[in-house]
């Protein structure tokens, strides 16, 4: 457990159309993880990915390995 707080963000690419989530990447070099909310209920839970897990990921995205939506 951290008593950093996370500093949450949504990406710049969305478009606010209420499907969104929110990442606080601050955690991850001092902690190794990056915390996953839902922007429409803040005040929910909130799921832990490892840093390593989540680079993974976006790089996925970035390269279209996941298709388009």
């Amino acid at each position: 457990m951290t008593t950093e707080t996370p500093r949450w963000f949504t990406s710049s690419y969305s478009n606010n159309g209420g499907a969104c989530v929110e990442v606080a990447t601050n955690l991850a070099t001092p902690h190794g993880i990056v915390p996953v909310r839902d922007s429409k209920n803040v005040s929910g839970p909130s799921l832990s990915v490892q840093a390593t897990a989540f680079t993974t990921f976006v790089a996925g995205v970035r390269a279209g390995d996941f298709g388009e939506v």
